[in-house]
């Protein structure tokens, strides 16, 4: 079988692998088990933070969740997705939100979570960047796989939340491409 047609194969199989999972997950929530919702974790976090005023401005603390900062207000605030991904920021840590009387936004992290490193395969499902790790898929921010200029296949180092199961992940580099992962292309 030529090598096209190999990788077509596996492109199929492994389509068809996802697409079960998701039509498993699917008769679970009909069965009536509890979706995996992390918001309300990190809102119950969030609460226990403050809000202040201070002479550069509103100050907001509050716990990011993969892609805003979850505020003791419930609100979501936007973390820009270039801060997130260059301070490499994992779901769990607590930020700190200045908000300056011209209404720009500065983000400072004050509180990171515990974490670990993980290794994975970049992937990319339905315009969402995914590292495959450990049978489990970490979502990944669009800004980290452009600034390390990672593509999907790439063997990638990923921080995660040490103490918690969590959907997002920071990618923290992409691993050079050795003889072996090579190897994996010529089935």
């Amino acid at each position: 079988m030529a090598k096209a047609s190999k990788l077509a194969l596996l492109q199929e199989i492994l389509e068809s692998a996802e697409s079960s999972i998701r039509s498993a997950k699917q008769i679970l929530l009909d069965l009536g088990a509890k979706k995996n919702d992390l918001s309300e974790k990190y809102e119950k976090s969030a609460k226990d933070l403050g809000t202040s005023d201070s002479p550069e401005g509103k100050i907001i603390e509050g716990v990011f969740n993969g892609q805003d900062m979850i505020g003791p207000d419930k609100k979501n605030y936007p973390v820009p997705a270039n801060y997130a991904s260059k301070s490499k920021l994992i779901p769990g840590d607590v930020l700190k939100l200045t908000i300056l009387d011209d209404g720009s936004f500065i983000y400072k992290q004050i509180g990171p979570t515990e974490r670990k490193t993980v290794v994975g395969i970049l992937t990319q499902e339905d315009g969402q960047f995914k590292v495959m790790s450990e049978a489990k898929a970490y979502k990944v921010l669009l800004a980290s796989v452009t600034y390390f200029r990672a593509e999907v296949g790439d063997k990638v180092t990923l921080i995660v939340p040490g103490n918690e199961e969590s959907d997002w992940g920071a990618i923290e580099n992409v691993l050079p491409k050795t003889d072996s992962d090579e190897d994996l292309n010529t089935f």
